[in-house]
């Protein structure tokens, strides 16, 4: 059974066909998901999706490329909504200078701010880093995350920056970006990190796995990235799927 730590089927490209997504997840072995909400509509379908289907769980935040809308009301709703029964992280949030909707400044703001309401309710943080993983560290060093931890979500650095976010108590989760052939050093990663604290996801609908590339993700496709994984560390299929399932319910404190 496998576990996708990070996938948006509240995205309006699932529109249509939710209940059948789920269930091609379930033949291809991906039998629980967390849904990621990082504005007001697609929170709202996160929270609504988990509520409705026992193999969701929700992770809600205010993604960085939407820094510049985040207002004391916004947080104020945020906060409350956190106490959703099935919210099991606080996420994504981060830094974006890739597209930098808002300056670094805003940004860092409003992510520290995060940081803080998930220490307060003592939530694991889902962390979105793109073109700015230097930045990234520096905020979870100074604001001591060693105590939630959390995830870093469809990790792309090397394994030098992996072991950094690891001595500061993160996970490392994979995409489909380990199936591309030019991805090695997120490969190098799926090699050495340890098995204790790697996850598997899909981010879809995007970041679809190899054989896949190019269309729409889905979460069943987060088999690709276990089967990945499994063949680059030499180990068979279902010690990936079994140890990144039982990584993924300890982090969010599921009991089953």
């Amino acid at each position: 059974m496998i576990f996708d730590s990070h996938t948006h089927l509240n995205a309006e490209q699932f529109n249509e066909d939710i209940p059948e997504t789920i269930e091609r997840a379930k033949e291809l072995g991906v039998t629980e998901m967390a849904v990621v909400g990082f504005d007001t509509p697609t929170i709202e379908k996160s929270l609504e999706l988990s509520q409705q289907y026992k193999e969701i769980q929700s992770i809600i935040g205010w993604h960085p490329t939407e820094a510049g809308s985040y207002t004391p009301e916004i947080e104020k709703r945020l906060q409350q909504l956190l106490t959703t029964p099935k919210v099991v992280a606080l996420g994504e949030i981060g830094l974006d200078y890739y597209w930098m909707e808002d300056p670094k400044e805003v940004q860092d703001r409003v992510f520290r701010r995060q940081i803080a309401i998930a220490k307060e309710m003592n939530l694991p943080i889902s962390i979105h880093t793109r073109d700015a993983m230097e930045d990234t560290y520096k905020i979870l060093k100074e604001e001591d995350i060693r105590d939630i931890g959390g995830i870093m979500h469809s990790f792309s650095g090397d394994p030098e920056w992996m072991k950094k976010f690891l001595d500061m108590g993160m996970h490392i989760s994979l995409s489909g970006v380990v199936t591309f052939k030019k991805a090695l050093e997120v490969q190098a990663v799926a090699q050495v990190v340890p098995m204790d604290r790697l996850l598997v996801e899909t981010d879809a609908p995007y970041l679809a796995p190899v054989p896949y590339r190019g269309k729409r993700n889905e979460p069943g496709y987060t088999r690709y990235v276990a089967e990945k994984i499994a063949e680059l560390r030499d180990v068979p299929f279902e010690e990936v799927a079994k140890q990144t399932t039982e990584n993924a319910h300890r982090l969010f404190r599921l009991d089953k």
